[in-house]
């Protein structure tokens, strides 16, 4: 198994890491700001393989169909178990967590790369999800006033971005996509 590959089934094993890191508080009584500095921290880590996944692939030509397939699959494990963490942390609204429906050509054989609506979508999404954790914690608390709004404002954007992502994929891969596997 080549490296990049290995980072992505890294990036699949951070995300119970990632899930039980925020549930610490409940659980055994962990202090929630420290819980949410490492669910960040653990987060970003795991962001941080999807980019070099990619990168180290395209530059030693590493790239296979493994690859192309569970690159999206581990993205979507860990920005949906994020979205759905931060909804049960009331930080997010429930409607902000966009199904994905890139799998259902995998039923039929065909392995589907993200396009850059997707990845820009991505890298959005991996921004927003710290940003989100850590924005009551000190020393952004005091900033909570003022970038209300700007939150507000990026979900749209990404849940725009995530939309238009999947009528993308729908369009472009409507001969693979069959509406009676949903």
């Amino acid at each position: 198994m080549n490296l990049p590959n290995k980072l992505t089934i890294l990036r699949v094993l951070l995300v119970p890491v990632f899930v039980i890191v925020l549930f610490l508080p409940e659980w055994f009584g962990f202090p929630a700001e420290a819980a949410a500095w490492l669910a960040a921290i653990v987060f970003i880590g795991a962001s941080v393989t999807d980019m070099l996944d990619g990168k180290i692939a395209r530059k030693r030509n590493l790239i296979t169909d493994f690859g192309k397939f569970m690159d999206p699959i581990a993205d979507k494990l860990l920005t949906c178990s994020a979205m759905i963490m931060l909804t049960h942390l009331n930080r997010l609204h429930p409607a902000a967590t966009i199904p994905c429906f890139r799998l259902i050509a995998s039923k039929k054989g065909v392995v589907i790369a993200a396009d850059n609506m997707g990845k820009a979508k991505t890298v959005l999404q991996m921004i927003f999800i710290p940003a989100l954790l850590l924005e009551s914690c000190r020393p952004f608390s005091w900033l909570l006033p003022y970038f209300d709004w700007l939150w507000q404002a990026v979900m749209l954007v990404t849940l725009t971005i995530s939309v238009w992502s999947c009528v993308r994929y729908i369009v472009n891969n409507k001969g693979v996509v069959d509406f009676h596997d949903c």
